[in-house]
């Protein structure tokens, strides 16, 4: 009789399994036929494919009230970072993939990108407001190194003096300083870096495909020497795992020169929450019941709680003192102590067919 085999880590990805979307009518497991590699045996790397998504809109607008912007562009649909935790994974079920291995390895990108932003600019009903990029999949993710969309988006933005805000694991933002760096002497970008962790080992194994610690905090020191506002993002804090870190990763951005820092709590919605308990299983057996048991207590008793306001920050005792312990780490550090706003007043509108030309242009 075949026996169904277990999942094993492969090298290079954050996922364990590659589990059925959650839409699909089928489930899929490996069983052992007798020509399966033994366990022990690392399995061959997984290879990332890329395809053009024909998407005909490139901003997504949202409504959270425990979100601070209103829109925001994702030139890429899946992300190879491999972040396990990563909260955009269930996001690949709407194209019938896994939230697993396929959403590191089977990746969409938006060649028309920057075309589709310059026309959804050009609407008379179109009402300028900040532009978020890495809300959901990171714009810098290594396929942007070839695809150079993020860039293109930015070179759009740019030109019509429209801001921007990004959030990024990625060390490639810096290529992009000579657009930055003139945009934010207008008040018109800032950029957070993302940091998970310190530990460069831990990071391989949850990120792995993402630059190292030391890389991103490098990074920060590279746009705040350039004139970019800088921050960073302690995000997401994984009880037991990473939250002893805080402390330490806000430190180490304020030394490398971040003068804002914001954090947000593990969220395990859908399917991540089996997804991030694989990976405990086989990268952190021994902490594996602390973990889940802690971010229960922050859910209220629940795995996750989707409530608008709580989500991000969870509940309970331990979601208070994680607060009051960033808060006052901010405090003693000088972080978010001054306000900078992006400009929304210079933004003017690609010219449409027929308008006539300013005198000066």
């Amino acid at each position: 009789m075949d026996t169904e085999l277990p999942d094993i880590p492969r090298k290079g990805r954050g996922a364990v399994s590659n589990q059925t979307g959650r839409f699909e009518g089928y489930d899929a497991v490996a069983i052992d036929d007798g020509w399966n590699l033994p366990p022990d045996e690392d399995l061959p790397p997984l290879r990332t494919t890329v395809t053009a998504d024909t998407t005909r809109t490139i901003i997504t607008r949202n409504t959270s009230p425990d979100v601070s912007f209103d829109r925001s562009i994702n030139p890429y649909r899946g992300c190879e970072h491999g972040c396990v935790y990563c909260f955009a994974r269930p996001s690949h079920a709407f194209l019938g993939l896994s939230p697993g291995l396929d959403f590191e390895s089977r990746l969409f990108y938006k060649p028309d990108a920057a075309a589709l932003l310059e026309n959804e600019l050009r609407k008379k009903s179109y009402k300028c407001d900040v532009m978020a990029m890495g809300t959901n999949t990171d714009p810098y993710q290594p396929i942007e190194r070839d695809h150079k969309l993020t860039r293109q988006i930015l070179e759009v933005l740019a030109a019509h003096n429209h801001p921007v805000g990004i959030v990024t694991k990625s060390s490639l933002v810096a290529r992009d300083i000579d657009i930055l760096a003139p945009m934010a002497e207008k008040k018109l970008a800032q950029v957070c870096l993302s940091v998970t962790t310190l530990d460069r080992d831990l990071s391989r194994r949850m990120e792995p495909r993402a630059p190292t610690p030391q890389r991103r905090l490098d990074t920060i020191r590279a746009l705040t020497d350039a004139g970019i506002p800088c921050g960073v993002m302690a995000a997401p804090m994984i009880p037991v795992l990473t939250d002893p870190e805080l402390e330490s990763i806000l430190e180490a951005a304020k030394e490398a020169g971040a003068h804002m820092a914001g954090y947000v709590l593990l969220r395990l919605p859908l399917e991540i929450k089996d997804l991030f308990r694989e990976w405990l299983n086989a990268h952190a057996p021994l902490k594996a019941d602390h973990v889940m048991s802690a971010v229960k207590a922050a859910g209220g008793g629940q795995i996750y709680d989707p409530t608008y306001g709580v989500r991000q920050r969870g509940t309970g005792v331990y979601a208070d003192l994680l607060l009051q312990r960033f808060e006052k780490a901010c405090r003693r550090l000088g972080l978010n102590e001054r306000g900078y706003r992006l400009d929304r007043t210079l933004f003017r509108p690609p010219p449409r067919a027929g308008d006539q030309m300013g005198l000066f242009e």
